[in-house]
Formats: structure tokens, sequence, C-alpha cells
């Protein structure tokens, strides 16, 4: 998979991108990021998953990476200090060890499902019992974050960088489903810098995230 790890970007003319003063007030004037929880019907993705005997996760960190590449506002990034827009991201997320020690891995984004999958699977068997913060090096600058926690059930996540951005990103985190009268949802946060992005944005992905999630068949059949 690495071996056609998608790292393609497209530069951003800044002289006529839209989102110019914005990201000039939001990086500039007033350096702003902003966090949002919603909690997720899962139940149509969580039955499928089950009914193919695979795993959730898999099918979370695609659903997300996926919508990505359909929000070109949340793949901006720095490349030798020019800004660019990639074309696709790779999800980064975190696995334990037998001793509750956290790992990061990341999986090279595949738009195929089950060729994701199996690359996910072949990860996680490679790197499950190498020790430290993180077995798999970084390969590629466009890692975003898609993590969980599956032990709690939050109304909000908000990570704290303690080092100037470098990309901006979105970072997700999801939480412990919750099953009420046959129907499941889970916490999903969102923390993203306001100069390439702004709350229109983010409600437009998670409206469209929801329907990804209530149409497994469609998008995740093999």
């Amino acid at each position: 998979m690495t071996n056609n790890l998608n790292t393609t970007f497209t530069p951003i003319e800044q002289a006529t991108w839209p989102r110019r003063d914005y990201f000039y007030y939001f990086t500039k004037l007033m350096p702003t990021g902003f966090s949002l929880t919603v909690n997720l019907d899962i139940t149509k993705t969580l039955t499928w998953t089950k009914a193919h005997t695979i795993k959730f996760n898999p099918a979370y960190l695609y659903l997300v990476s996926r919508l990505l590449t359909q929000h070109p506002e949340m793949r901006v990034s720095y490349v030798n200090d020019q800004l660019v827009t990639f074309d696709v991201l790779h999800p980064s997320y975190t696995i334990l060890h037998a001793d509750e020690t956290m790992a990061n891995l990341w999986t090279a984004y595949d738009a195929d499902f089950a060729t994701f999958n199996q690359a996910y699977l072949a990860d996680i068997n490679a790197y499950r019992n190498v020790p430290g913060p993180m077995p798999k090096a970084p390969q590629s600058a466009n890692l975003v974050n898609i993590g969980s926690l599956p032990w709690v059930n939050f109304s909000s996540y908000t990570p704290l960088p303690m080092t100037p951005l470098k990309t901006f990103f979105p970072i997700f985190q999801a939480g412990q489903f919750v099953t009420n009268q046959g129907k499941t949802t889970m916490p999903l946060s969102i923390t993203i810098h306001h100069a390439t992005a702004d709350g229109v944005h983010v409600s437009h992905f998670f409206n469209e995230l929801q329907t990804f999630f209530d149409q497994p068949e469609m998008l995740l059949a093999h």
C-alpha cells in the first residue's frame, strides 16, 4: 500500500483564493479554532459490520476519510511554506498495548473499502505488539487524526495542541456507543482551525457523515 501512497497536493494561489482574507484574519489578527461534538446514529453501519464480521473501527475510519475527499477546506496544509490542498488524507488512529500504553498507527486511504480494510488489518497485525508511541513511522504529511475513546461517552472533547500548527487538518475523536430502544449513537468531536473552515462547513460535514452511516450497503459493500 505504501508504495502507492497518495501524497498529491495542489498549491493554493492565495492572491485569488476565496478564503484568503479569512485565513489572514484567523491566523494573524485573531487566531481561532473551534470544537463541536454531535451524536451520530450509527445503527445501520454497526448492524452491517456485525453481519459481515467486520470491525466497526475501519468502517468509521474509512467513512470519515472518504467524506474528507469531498471537503477541500479540511485538507489544507503547508508544504515547504507553501499553502496546499492535499487530494486525500490518510487516517491516523491509536491502539492500546496489553499494558494500556498507546500506539499511534496510520493506514493508507483507499477509495475501495475492502482494500482499505485489508490494509488496516495488516497494520494492526504488524504493529499491535511493537512497543512505543509510534511503531509505524509516518511516510507522508497528509495524515489526519481520527481517534476513538470507546470507554467513555462524552459530550465534548477538545485537544490542546502545544506547538504552532503546521497543518489545518481537523482532529476527530469518537466516544463510547450508547444503545437505546434499538438505536445506537456515537458522540463524534471535530476540532478545526477557523482559518480554513467555518461552522457551516462543519455542519455540512456532519450532516453528510450521518448520510454515510445510514447507507453502509452502498459505501462499504464489497
